[in-house]
């Protein structure tokens, strides 16, 4: 796959703006993102998530919204059940969401309150990227860098 950049709209890495890209993993795929908090972080990897799926994230129209709300007992149980329930929406319901935006993170009590912006996949319109199986823990990670952002790593079995 090597190393793929987001979109303009996701933003650059090295600035102050929240971004994301792919990054090599055997047999699975890395998700990187980053932001000046928590918030961008896990917003980015959702948005990640749903770029893989469907290959051009800029073909998907922001005209439904649906609400994700989880809970953990830390980070990353927390960001685990973030990404698997809105992998859910594309697996059940086959919703891909451009936007996501956490209306509410507590990392003290290690809770979401989420909402998406998308559409239904539709084939032709939408292209097909690759199929994502589950969110892992494997190298799992949230940290501060070096460029003071927060940096999200998270593995998918694809």
């Amino acid at each position: 796959v090597g190393l793929m950049q987001a979109p303009p709209e996701q933003g650059t890495q090295g600035g102050a703006s929240p971004g994301y890209e792919y990054l090599d993993h055997p047999a699975d795929i890395q998700l990187h993102a980053w932001g000046p908090s928590e918030k961008e972080v896990f917003e980015q990897l959702a948005v990640a998530m749903f770029g893989y799926i469907t290959e051009d994230i800029t073909t998907v129209d922001p005209t439904e919204e649906r609400e994700v709300q989880v809970e953990g007992h830390d980070i990353y149980s927390l960001l685990y059940a973030f990404l698997d329930e809105w992998l859910f929406q594309f697996n059940g319901d086959l919703f891909l969401a451009r936007q996501v935006e956490i209306d509410d993170l507590d990392l003290t009590h290690f809770r979401i309150r989420s909402k998406g912006r998308g559409e239904i996949f539709t084939r032709g319109k939408h292209p097909s990227g690759t199929e994502i199986k589950a969110v892992t823990y494997s190298n799992m990670r949230v940290v501060r860098g070096e460029d003071r952002l927060m940096h999200g790593y998270v593995v998918v079995d694809i």
